[in-house]
């Protein structure tokens, strides 16, 4: 009698830790707040009882909070890693799939963090060019514009002081492809607002007709401009992913399976035209997220 008592004493508190509400956090920016709701609308469906923390901060605020047992899941970049971890230089960061099984190893090993696949569509800094200029100049990669640039092409790039000065951004650009663009052709932008850099070369502002982009940009789905390639693979690869203690995915195994199917289809051209509609458009990031799931058909 005493072992049934205690089998059920086991069983009830195991029923009650099971419901407990799964803390979904995000970033505080558009893109963050789409993907963050997408985790949120997901686990809500699965029955899972949730509570929305999205939009939280910055990375350093969320990371912070995942790490320290305050959220439980939330949409991070597989690049940001190799920052985690110092490994900034390492190679495998420069490739999709190495930088996601990299990412996914490290921080299960050291803090019990599970990253689920991650979406297709890759968030890292690049050039934009605007349409009409790329079509009549030929550019469709990093290795054309270096060509523009340094056959007297009247370039002029709008872009934010960290952008230019940033090793990680426009100086590794021009290292990598041999160009080096003059004081002259460039429109240095307070702040890193690349909404302010795309309209400029959108609209050729005071002559402007390239801009500092991250690649998923809404603006650039209504713009036009054309994000040029970057074979070299100068940028780390920065693919979103629901990033979970490992602890919680283990009580609620079942949404593994429908978070990926909601990130899966998720490519820059999908990922921009949903961030135009926050951005751009001004709509409630939950009310894109559950359009999309719906058209999806995870959402009934």
């Amino acid at each position: 009698m005493r072992r049934l008592a205690a089998f059920l004493v086991v069983l009830v508190a195991c029923a009650v830790h099971a419901q407990e509400p799964v803390r979904v956090g995000s970033k505080a920016d558009n893109e963050g707040a789409l993907l963050g709701q997408l985790v949120l609308q997901v686990l809500r469906h699965q029955g899972v009882p949730v509570i929305d923390r999205t939009q939280l901060g910055p990375t350093s605020i969320v990371r912070r909070a995942l790490l320290n047992g305050d959220l439980d899941v939330y949409p991070e970049y597989t690049g940001n890693a190799a920052f985690f971890f110092h490994r900034e230089s390492d190679p495998a960061f420069r490739d999709a799939g190495k930088a996601y099984a990299l990412a996914a190893s490290l921080d299960l090993a050291a803090n019990r963090l599970v990253w689920l696949t991650p979406a297709p569509a890759d968030n890292h800094w690049a050039i934009g060019v605007r349409g009409d200029v790329a079509k009549r100049e030929g550019l469709r990669s990093l290795r054309d514009f270096a060509r523009w640039a340094n056959g007297g092409g009247d370039v002029l790039l709008a872009g934010s002081a960290e952008f230019v000065e940033s090793d990680a951004a426009l100086p590794a650009f021009q290292s990598a492809y041999g160009f080096d663009l003059r004081g002259d052709q460039l429109l240095v932008l307070a702040g890193g607002d690349t909404s302010a850099t795309i309209k400029a070369a959108a609209e050729g502002i005071s002559g402007v007709n390239a801009s500092m982009v991250y690649s998923t940009d809404g603006a650039i789905a209504v713009t036009g401009l054309v994000v040029l390639a970057d074979p070299a693979h100068v940028e780390m690869v920065y693919q979103p992913a629901p990033v979970f203690r490992e602890d919680v995915l283990r009580r609620y195994p079942g949404v593994r399976a429908p978070l990926e199917a909601a990130f899966r289809p998720l490519t820059a051209e999908v990922l921009r035209g949903l961030n135009a509609r926050t951005q751009i458009d001004g709509e409630d990031a939950a009310k894109v997220a559950e359009g999309y799931l719906r058209s999806q058909g995870l959402l009934k």
